[in-house]
């Protein structure tokens, strides 16, 4: 089983260094989809001029070479290739994936790859702001994990700090058992204000407070025993969260800010003694070559205040110590918000003047865009609040039962479906936009069974299956073989081939959103043969045949959702 493009480009570059020298057999052939044929490569364009010759005369010297081709090619235009290729060799191709148990995804050499994802601040709720960052670092654990990749997921939990003195000595004063009871509760937010509030308005509770930084940095048992029934209060509340979103994350990933608060110190000392950090304004900087402010002058990344405490900085540079030499990382990908693009190049960049990211090693920052509300504006309440994150989830789980509240379910199978529909609307929503640009968080849009939407790809998976249901025909037990007598069957087969290119995309450049895009067409074209092409009605081969399409779709469908982490319900 071969995917069309890779097939492809293998050919093209064959052909090219057949006709032009081994030189240019690595030149990329820029094979695209075409609607004048299945595809176009648009390499002769580009060679034309490298050669200095016509690009048409290029384009007919490369289809010439491609005689053996299991399809046509034609020259077009100015110097395209029009490829399409044969029925027969689709059909083997589907053949061969449906019998495939990774679905045409073809494993490479795996690698270690951290995923920093999620790390919300335990001193605060988990808002709107956190979804983009969860449900997309945990689409991209996920489709890792299926190429074979050794995924370490690391929440890494604003955890430590100076206003832990505040909140510990909060802690004391309300008593443990109903500070717990308050922070499982998801009431972090009100804790932390009452908590600010005696801060600044009491001069004994702050004085209280700021001792307890002291004892809290001094590792003092006590204080470290109340800020641990804080923590796993705080965390309980998250894993409801987490549950509820159905992502992977686990207590064994939480990797927070006091994880690495015992090597703070060895970093600013590794990086003074080398020279790399220096003293400016009290404060030990270093200075990324490249990086310059609005005065043209060198841009400091602080790593130690001249008050002596450590900032993000510091921590992040612990961190990819850690992450390099300790987890052995091949890559590390840091799904956080667009806003701390230039901190995460300045890290970056002071990594490698320490020699502690070898270029043998990627960091990648996933940039996070903004959930906006419908007037443009970040995503709040009507009072200018901040959107608790389990109280969105709450409320799509509510609209998506009011929208199937007249299908004639039990309660029961309702409320199932409902909170598979409601979590995946949410969930696909965010990940079918490029996770770097800002989208409108619409419930009305979400909620749809049409469109682009979580609900409509669900919808599709159930319709499929309620076919080999009404046929009572087990999806499993279906092999084919694949035959391609109407177009519409040509289409989808064509289409189902390219699964394990976008998967390998995804991946390669940490964009989940290529998937959603490859999943909804493929939903596309399923409902035009699905019109088009009767299943259960027809007979012998040709109802073997399109059975076995049924499945693949299935297949391809499910298994693309479960890498989103958008849910399945078997009904609708």
């Amino acid at each position: 089983m071969t995917d069309p493009q890779i097939m492809l480009t293998e050919r093209v570059q064959q052909a090219l260094a057949a006709a032009f020298g081994p030189e240019h057999s690595d030149a990329d052939p820029l094979i695209r989809p075409s609607q004048f044929a299945d595809f176009q490569a648009n390499v002769a364009m580009s060679l034309g001029k490298r050669l200095r010759r016509a690009p048409r005369e290029v384009a007919t010297e490369l289809a010439a070479q491609l005689a053996d081709f299991p399809g046509t090619v034609e020259v077009s235009g100015p110097g395209f290739l029009n490829i399409t290729l044969d029925d027969s060799w689709i059909a083997a191709q589907a053949q061969a994936q449906l019998g495939d148990p990774l679905n045409g995804v073809v494993q490479g050499e795996p690698q270690r790859v951290v995923i920093d994802y999620s790390a919300p601040n335990a001193a605060k709720e988990m808002h709107v702001g956190h979804l983009r960052s969860t449900v997309v670092g945990d689409a991209l654990a996920r489709t890792h994990e299926h190429l074979g990749d050794t995924v370490i997921r690391q929440n890494h939990l604003g955890d430590w700090g100076t206003p832990f003195g505040m909140l510990v000595e909060h802690l004391v004063d309300i008593g443990e058992q109903a500070a717990v009871a308050q922070l499982e509760a998801g009431q972090g937010t009100a804790y932390y204000q009452a908590a600010r509030v005696k801060f600044d308005s009491d001069e004994t509770f702050k004085a209280r407070s700021r001792a307890r930084v002291t004892t809290l940095q001094s590792e003092d048992p006590e204080t470290i025993r109340l800020w641990h029934v804080f923590m796993n209060a705080t965390i309980a509340y998250f894993d409801k969260i987490y549950t509820q979103l159905q992502v992977t994350l686990t207590d064994a990933d939480i990797a927070g800010e006091s994880k690495y608060n015992p090597w703070l110190e060895q970093v600013c000392d590794d990086l003074e003694a080398a020279g790399i950090a220096v003293i400016s304004d009290g404060a030990l900087c270093v200075f990324p070559p490249g990086f310059t402010g609005s005065d043209d002058q060198p841009l400091p990344l602080i790593i130690r205040k001249s008050d002596g405490g450590y900032g993000y900085a510091t921590t992040d540079l612990a961190a990819i110590r850690y992450r390099v030499d300790e987890l052995k990382a091949d890559r590390s990908l840091y799904v956080v918000g667009a806003d701390q693009a230039l901190h995460f190049r300045m890290v970056f960049a002071a990594a490698k003047m320490a020699g502690w990211l070898p270029d043998s090693v990627s960091f990648e920052h996933v940039q996070i865009g903004m959930v906006q509300g419908k007037d443009g504006k970040r995503f709040k309440t009507r009072s200018g609040e901040s959107v608790k994150l389990s109280s969105l989830l709450d409320e799509a789980v509510e609209r998506a039962s009011a929208a199937i509240a007249d299908r004639g379910y039990s309660p029961e199978l309702q409320s199932e479906i409902a909170q598979a529909v409601g979590i995946g609307a949410v969930k696909y929503a965010d990940l079918s936009v490029s996770h770097d640009s800002e989208y409108i968080f619409d419930f009305d849009r979400m909620i749809a069974f049409t469109g682009n939407t979580g609900g409509y790809m669900q919808y599709a998976t159930a319709r499929i299956r309620s076919i080999f249901r009404n046929g009572g025909v087990d999806v499993d037990a279906v092999n084919g073989p694949v035959l391609l007598g109407e177009s519409a069957e040509r289409a989808l087969a064509l289409q189902l081939l390219g699964f394990g290119a976008v998967i390998s995309q995804v991946a390669e450049l940490s964009e989940p959103h290529r998937l959603c895009a490859f999943l909804y067409e493929t939903a596309s074209l399923f409902s035009t043969f699905y019109e088009e092409c009767p299943v259960l009605k027809s007979e012998g081969l040709i109802k073997a045949s399109r059975l076995a399409l049924c499945a693949l779709t299935l297949r391809t469908l499910e298994t693309g959702l479960s890498l989103l982490g958008v849910p399945v319900p078997e009904r609708m």
